[in-house]
């Protein structure tokens, strides 16, 4: 069965090791609400989101699995305060999302105009030991 799984951009700036199409990798993975994505990525597409990987906090206690990665999308969007905010907290415009397939994940992205790179969306397989 494949997965897919959101990575944060921040996640593997910090610790993350690089990874490309057929590489085995071992991620802690939790479970996602795929409304915490819609802005992101759009309604559709988190709705085939089924895991984060995880490198702080939560997910600390869940055991890694081995996955051998198929296929990578970097993920962009604009980012803005939203409409009647108080504060300057900015979130995912919705509606913005430039996909790029890509075939190295390193926690960096070209610049691309009027979006900022966000993470990946990472399909993968379980490897079995």
């Amino acid at each position: 069965m494949t997965l897919t799984i959101w990575v944060d951009d921040w996640q593997m700036q910090c610790c993350g090791e690089s990874f490309t199409p057929g590489d085995v990798v071992s991620w802690r993975l939790l479970e996602v609400d795929p409304e915490d994505y819609a802005d992101l990525v759009g309604s559709d597409r988190a709705a085939g989101i089924d895991f984060c990987e995880e490198h702080h906090g939560p997910g600390d206690e869940h055991a890694p699995t081995r996955l051998r990665v198929l296929t990578i999308t970097e993920v962009h969007c604009r980012y803005g305060v939203s409409p009647g905010s108080t504060s300057n907290v900015r979130h995912p415009v919705p509606g913005t999302t430039e996909a790029v397939p890509v075939q190295e994940a390193d926690g960096w992205a070209a610049t691309r105009p009027g979006v900022e790179f966000a993470g990946y969306l990472v399909t993968a397989l379980r490897v079995r030991c």
